[in-house]
């Protein structure tokens, strides 16, 4: 496995937010990897496009091919940004200082020998910012307004759990194989890689559309833990008939996402419900004893009680069942 040396400094600093950058290249992995079932009609909405891209663009085509491994991404295209919720080409412009052989040793870390073309060529930082503008334009910007109240709304409920749960509760369900471990140790990923040392160093945390737990840096000083974002696309169960039966679908359903503290403003994104219908079903079902709630800054949060999770999985509550 692989891990994280933090200190206390490291952690008092450490900042979640978004990136149009992190958010471009996940969306670029997605397009040439298997994907899991929730991202699938995305991908399909956006595949011969793609593909198509990279016929007419054969350095772009031979980028995608050289960039990306099985446990390792060409560090240029992972750059965490200088800090949170920066535009795309503020981002893109530590990429474009890179000259070619900067690109060419970073891609030769994944892929050697590298493709003709990628040595025969020059200017590739600004054939890979082209190929990122590319895929943030076609498949990320449309729907960008979305995906931002679905990352921040993540972002919300995750901090929350600070005050109340410390680290290893804001790391519980990042990814599996991200945990607290003590003593100043976190663990980030499966790999056997070594030791990271960021005490004293800026961490940030990622939310994106991504399917696992990735790790960038921007040395000497600057680390990030990238982590798939709760209700990617409206990846959640799915109620049940008799759960739908019971309290109508769109209850249902508010009901399943709130498996873990959810804001209002996730469950409007997430859900495609307008705000006014969310915060009608959210009284009911607290009302109902099937939901907890509590204010975090400026939003309030929404969880499953005890008798909502055994409404949720299909089990009875025993208070009813031991006087029936």
């Amino acid at each position: 496995m692989s891990e994280f040396l933090v200190d206390a400094e490291t952690l008092v600093n450490a900042r979640f937010g978004t990136s149009q950058l992190t958010e471009t290249v996940s969306a670029l992995k997605l397009l040439r990897a298997p994907v899991e079932p929730w991202f699938r009609p995305w991908k399909d909405a956006h595949s011969a496009l793609f593909q198509a891209a990279l016929r007419d663009n054969p350095i772009w085509a031979a980028l995608v091919d050289s960039a990306f491994g099985r446990s390792w991404a060409a560090d240029f295209l992972t750059v965490p940004p200088l800090e949170p919720d920066l535009t795309l080409e503020a981002e893109l412009e530590y990429q474009l200082s890179l000259d070619d052989e900067r690109i060419r040793a970073d891609l030769s870390v994944v892929r050697t020998p590298l493709p003709a073309v990628l040595l025969a060529s020059s200017d590739l930082a600004a054939a890979a910012a082209d190929l990122l503008r590319w895929v943030w334009r076609t498949t990320v910007e449309p729907e960008w307004p979305r995906r931002l109240r679905v990352l921040q709304a993540d972002i919300v409920s995750r901090t929350s759990r600070l005050s109340e749960q410390g680290w290893s509760g804001v790391l519980r369900g990042l990814g599996p194989d991200v945990r607290w471990l003590g003593d100043g140790r976190m663990q980030v990923n499966r790999w056997d890689y070594p030791v990271t040392d960021v005490r004293g160093q800026d961490l940030m945390f990622i939310a994106a559309h991504t399917q696992r737990v990735n790790v960038s840096w921007r040395l000497p000083d600057r680390f990030a833990l990238t982590y798939p974002v709760t209700g990617i696309f409206g990846a959640t169960s799915t109620p049940g008939e008799p759960l739908v039966y019971l309290l109508g679908r769109n209850r249902a359903r508010i009901l399943m996402e709130a498996a873990e503290p959810v804001s209002t403003t996730l469950l409007v994104a997430t859900t495609g419900l307008s705000l006014a219908t969310v915060s009608d079903h959210l009284r009911v079902l607290t009302d109902a004893g099937l939901l907890e709630r509590r204010r975090s800054g400026r939003s309030v949060l929404y969880w499953q009680s005890e008798t909502g999770r055994r409404v949720a999985s299909g089990a009875p509550d025993r208070s009813t069942a031991e006087g029936s």
